[in-house]
């Protein structure tokens, strides 16, 4: 090891208690960009960030948006060397519900080895990693060995509706090298991972109107079309009984899957019983012919996020209900295209609607899906820096979930990612109880510290 990477790692040995500190004040603001109540805390936690990038080093400005303000940082004073974009997300879900959190989703908590809070793993706790790692650098070594630029955005809840914009009318002040993001996941405890692909997504809502208010179920029962019944019928005409989606065109553009691609999935160390355990059910669920991982990563999926309509509280009433909201998301594989899809899930909606029933459909957001060269520099880079972290080589994985900015970091800026999660895929993302184990946030900050340097270091 060099001896500023050794100066690095005292660094963050040394001040590890205090950034643990500072994460939980991060934590503490509840930042929900879904929700109009929680505005000025979201500008609150735009102003931590700010200010985290201030002490670490980096010159930092507030840039304001249409919706919630994109924190802006750079360092750029190492002459020659590469350029790194680090994008992350300082806004969180919504903690509902509340009455399943241990402890309130707000009040971070440490037990059994685990920070809890909502927005630990996802994605504050991810992002803290790489402030950390920076201040180790310019408080430990005086210097960065790279030159580095940060976006860290406050609308990834909830679509990334203005960050496009920003990147489009700031392209060259955001030129780089390659780009680096932490809000995916490791494989397994103690198996870190390089995430080279990701599916796209296509979130939609459809809603169904019957009569004009909520009826009498005795009165008009029979006579009039129930708005829920249909949506129940519009949901299960989705799929059909070996799994496979029932929308037009939906497996059109998809090549078959790749023999070494499968190959390289099923050498993956997963246990399917540990799996099913972890999320407490006794069998999966899928397309036919295809294992659980690649169901995950590498195949299309459609599912119902959520069912809104009729009497919702204790006890019957017995009615009629005039509407109903289904919140409908697919995820997509390369070659799908998100508008082609919410145009064929439509259609198939309609064709199942019944006489009687108003439908409406509305699109919400939508992304490709992208796979990276899993042998590019960059990655060979993070590995090395992963191991020194870690201790372990890292494995190469694909992931089910969407990173919309992936490809418009690709689109706008040419740049590629390097896509290095930091947390377990059962820290809770999105679900009460989110934790991040606080030896991955450690370990996460030492990785990318070393990271600059591999980076620096390149051929």
């Amino acid at each position: 090891m060099t001896a500023p990477l050794e100066k690095i790692d005292e660094y963050l040995t040394g001040n590890s208690n205090r950034f643990l500190e500072e994460l939980k004040a991060f934590l503490r603001i509840p930042s929900v960009s879904a929700d109009s109540r929680h505005k000025d805390d979201v500008r609150q936690a735009a102003r931590f960030v700010i200010d985290q990038m201030q002490a670490a080093g980096l010159t930092a400005e507030l840039v304001e948006t249409a919706g919630h303000p994109i924190c802006y940082g750079h360092w750029l004073h190492a002459a020659g060397a590469p350029t790194v974009l680090v994008y992350g997300h300082y806004d969180v879900q919504p903690p509902d519900p509340l009455d399943q959190w241990v402890t309130p989703a707000f009040e971070p908590t440490i037990r059994d080895g685990c920070l809890f809070a909502r927005g630990a793993t996802d994605d504050k706790g991810q992002v803290f990693t790489h402030l950390k790692s920076i201040e180790a650098w310019t408080k430990g070594a005086g210097s960065l060995p790279v030159n580095l630029k940060f976006v860290i955005e406050g609308e990834e809840e909830v679509g990334s509706n203005n960050l496009d914009r920003f990147l489009e009318t700031n392209k060259s002040r955001l030129d780089s090298d390659v780009a680096v993001i932490s809000d995916t996941s490791q494989f397994a405890p103690d198996l870190p991972a390089i995430t080279y692909g990701l599916r796209g997504i296509v979130a939609c809502e459809v809603t169904l109107r019957g009569p004009n208010q909520d009826k009498h179920s005795g009165v008009f029962g029979g006579a009039i079309a129930n708005p829920v019944n249909a949506l129940a019928k519009l949901i299960a005409g989705l799929h059909d009984a070996e799994g496979r989606v029932q929308v037009p065109g939906f497996y059109d553009e998809i090549p078959p899957l790749a023999s070494d691609e499968r190959k390289r999935l099923a050498a993956l160390p997963f246990d399917e019983s540990q799996f099913l355990k972890e999320l407490g059910i006794d069998a999966v669920w899928g397309e036919a012919g295809y294992t659980t991982l690649e169901r995950r990563w590498v195949r299309p999926t459609c599912d119902v996020n959520g069912i809104t309509g009729g009497y919702q509280g204790e006890g019957p009433k017995t009615i009629i209900p005039a509407r109903t909201t289904a919140k409908i998301t697919c995820r997509l594989v390369p070659h799908q295209d998100p508008e082609k899809i919410a145009a064929g899930l439509a259609a198939r909606l309609r064709e199942l609607c019944p006489p009687g029933a108003k439908l409406e459909f509305r699109t919400w957001h939508g992304c490709p899906a992208f796979v990276f060269d899993p042998t590019s520099r960059y990655i060979s880079a993070a590995k090395k820096a992963i191991k020194a972290a870690f201790g372990v080589e890292p494995v190469m994985i694909r992931e089910g979930g969407s990173i919309p900015v992936v490809a418009s970091f690709q689109s706008l800026l040419g740049l590629g990612t390097l896509l290095l999660g930091w947390g377990q895929n059962t820290d809770n993302l999105h679900g009460p109880n989110e934790h991040f184990h606080i030896a991955d946030f450690e370990r996460g900050t030492r990785a990318s510290a070393h990271l600059w340097y591999e980076l620096s270091v390149l051929n």
